[in-house]
């Protein structure tokens, strides 16, 4: 009888475990630009459709993008490379380099600027600034027959998380889709398709229909000569505006949805990898802020967007699995934040312009009107003009540092000379210093001379009537923490509220495809996406 009993409870017990899914042949990664962590809290009980369900597979809601600079372009190099901005190069969108030939010295991420005839405003997007490979380039590294395809809202979006060896990479160029210059040959089908739709789109007037779910937030806040919460039409031709529409995003998954299906993505011998970039919620919060009607629309076009890239995974009958997390996070504006008792909130000040600090500067130091510093805004990287004699920069950097630190919205400032002595930070990553954050985005080949760190809270957007009235790239939390999901269909579910960071990402899903990445070569970890005893990961 009682060896009955034991049989009788192997039995139960190996009929309650569910089994593992099999090896994805498949590997989605979504990155929603500037979905935030507190985005994801704030609508995770009203989504209703593909967020809803990526939230009841492997979820970690305190995921964070670990460095200082959380700008787009960086933020999307750590998702895929498993390496922090340190290691990848993309210090952020943009940064100073004195030594191109150019008379612009302003470089943009995802451009090659040795292109004749380029400037940071009319540039050839490129891979050339990412220095380490993607999970693509990986992938078909082990095996040439993996297929990579990269679909994004923005260039640096589609190139940070596809790599240097997609098969098909496509971004939005202002009023189409386009792809990179070396990649020729007739576009698919699809392509011209979706673009031929949206010209037609774009064409009409778009008549603004607010959910019911976001009235409670349809809130006027004058900001900038006009007024920002509350839902307004598009004119017809206006393809700024569209860009901050969940049609921007449909869009892009239609391009996404028809070239997997078209290419027969995850049928093939070797598993392949699809990267889609979902940018309006950025445009979003740039334009309006995170906490209006404009927000709370866009995220239920994002819901059920994701939705459709889910039922078209499903309907392709491979196995897959999907992550999807942010690049960055964002913060409100701060005209709206003071309505609601953030008494700090602030718009930085003008005078912390580079060009504006630097006059004064020279004035102290009695340099008349020379040109001492360059930067491309009033945090993140300052430089050092190159015609400064040696003698000189040291008393110059010193002065600079004191007088930026006697601003009352000044947090910190750091050397590279100070950083380039760092060892690299360890985790937990909520526990970092600022210190620790900026060491994460420092490369010692691009990084400013000066990092300039504002205080919380202080939005580095002097003048918000020229468009933008809020944006992100600080180092504190409502920047640095975005959700990062995973969803294998068949898997267990489960929720792990510590600590992780987007650098886990790609030693992940390496994992889940017996895809071997040397630990020497990353900053992240692999996360086990098994609640149970088999575990995802390679035994330590």
């Amino acid at each position: 009888m009682k060896r009955l009993f034991v049989s009788l409870a192997a039995l139960l017990s190996a009929t309650a475990a569910p089994a593992a899914p099999p090896p994805p042949k498949l590997i989605v990664a979504i990155s929603v630009d500037q979905f935030s962590a507190d985005l994801f809290a704030e609508y995770r009980q009203i989504f209703t459709g593909g967020m809803k369900r990526l939230a009841s597979g492997a979820v970690f809601p305190s995921g964070y993008q670990s460095h200082a600079a959380t700008e787009t372009c960086p933020g999307h190099s750590t998702i895929l490379t498993g390496s922090h901005p340190a290691r990848t190069g993309i210090i952020a969108n943009n940064w100073i380099d004195q030594s191109v030939a150019r008379a612009d010295k302003n470089v943009y991420c995802a451009e090659d600027p040795t292109a004749p005839g380029s400037d940071h405003d009319n540039y050839v997007p490129s891979t050339l600034h990412l220095k380490v490979p993607t999970l693509g380039d990986r992938m078909k590294s082990a095996d040439a027959r993996s297929r990579v395809v990269s679909v994004a809202g923005k260039d640096r979006a589609a190139i940070m998380m596809g790599g240097h060896a997609t098969d098909q990479i496509w971004f939005w160029g202002g009023k189409s889709f386009v792809t990179l210059a070396d990649h020729k040959g007739p576009p698919p089908a699809i392509v011209s398709l979706t673009n031929a739709r949206l010209a037609a789109l774009i064409a009409r007037p778009a008549v603004a229909k607010l959910p019911p779910v976001c009235r409670s937030r349809s809130v006027a806040v004058p900001v900038g000569g006009r007024e920002v919460g509350v839902l307004a039409d598009r004119a017809a031709e206006d393809f700024r505006g569209f860009r901050a529409a969940g049609e921007f995003d449909a869009a892009t998954a239609d391009l996404a949805i028809g070239l997997l299906k078209d290419m027969k993505l995850g049928q093939g011998p070797a598993p392949d990898l699809l990267t889609i970039g979902l940018s309006a919620t950025d445009y979003v919060g740039h334009g309006f802020g995170v906490e209006g009607a404009e927000m709370c629309a866009q995220m239920m076009a994002l819901d059920a967007t994701v939705g459709r890239i889910l039922a078209a995974l499903d309907g392709s009958g491979v196995p897959y699995a999907v992550v999807l997390t942010a690049d960055h996070g964002g913060h409100d504006l701060p005209e709206r934040n003071l309505r609601r008792a953030f008494g700090d909130a602030q718009r930085a000040d003008p005078a912390l312009s580079p060009g504006t600090f630097g006059k004064a500067l020279a004035a102290d130091l009695g340099f008349g009107d020379r040109k001492l510093l360059l930067g491309d805004g009033p945090f993140g990287d300052w430089y050092l003009a190159r015609d400064i004699d040696a003698v000189d920069r040291p008393r110059i950097l010193s002065a600079a540092r004191a007088k930026l630190l006697a601003h009352p919205q000044v947090e910190a400032v750091f050397t590279a000379e100070e950083l380039r002595r760092m060892p690299d930070p360890q985790p937990p990553v909520e526990e970092w210093s600022v210190r620790e954050r900026v060491r994460a985005s420092f490369d010692p080949e691009r990084s400013g001379d000066l990092i300039v760190i504002l205080k919380p809270h202080v939005t580095p957007i002097s003048d918000p009537s020229k468009g933008y009235v809020a944006t992100h790239g600080s180092p504190w939390a409502y920047d640095r923490r975005v959700p990062i999901l995973f969803l294998r269909p068949g898997a267990t579910s489960f929720e792990q509220p510590l600590s992780v960071e987007t650098v886990d990402i790609l030693p992940t899903l390496a994992a889940l495809i017996g895809l071997d990445v040397p630990k020497d070569q990353i900053d992240g970890r692999c996360l086990d996406l098994d609640p149970g005893e088999a575990g995802t990961c390679p035994a330590k």
